[in-house]
């Protein structure tokens, strides 16, 4: 059986990778083998961070609403706000709320008096 020379691919195959790791520090971006544990670890960490963003920034929207309504009076709660918003079937998300309470305060009060008002209404 001839012997197989794969030179030019493994060579293709690390400078890939050595590109991806230029920027890293030290023995991370010099040695193959480390360099594709870090790789691996930074692929990972990247995958598990777009989910964690996801979660922070939702928890930064809840936030700000709930502060924005609980300055008029501890009467009315975020959760409470929620739950009036779709049982009165308004489709707004945490994010546009959010937007709306740093922009405008207003608006964000007239919506949760209508959502009472509504709610009275049906008593």
């Amino acid at each position: 059986m001839t012997r197989i020379k794969r030179a030019y691919i493994a060579r293709r195959r690390r400078t890939k990778m050595h590109l991806f790791a230029a920027s890293f520090r030290g023995a991370h971006s010099r040695l193959t083998r480390t360099i594709t544990q870090q790789k691996i670890r930074a692929l990972v960490s990247s995958h598990r961070d777009r989910e964690k963003k996801k979660i922070n920034f939702r928890r930064l929207w809840i936030t700000r609403i709930n502060a924005v309504i609980r300055e008029r009076g501890v009467l009315y709660s975020y959760s409470k706000l929620l739950h009036d918003l779709y049982k009165s079937q308004l489709l707004l998300n945490r994010k546009i709320l959010s937007q709306i309470a740093i922009s405008n305060r207003n608006c964000l009060y007239m919506i949760s008096n209508e959502i009472k008002k509504k709610k009275r209404s049906r008593l």
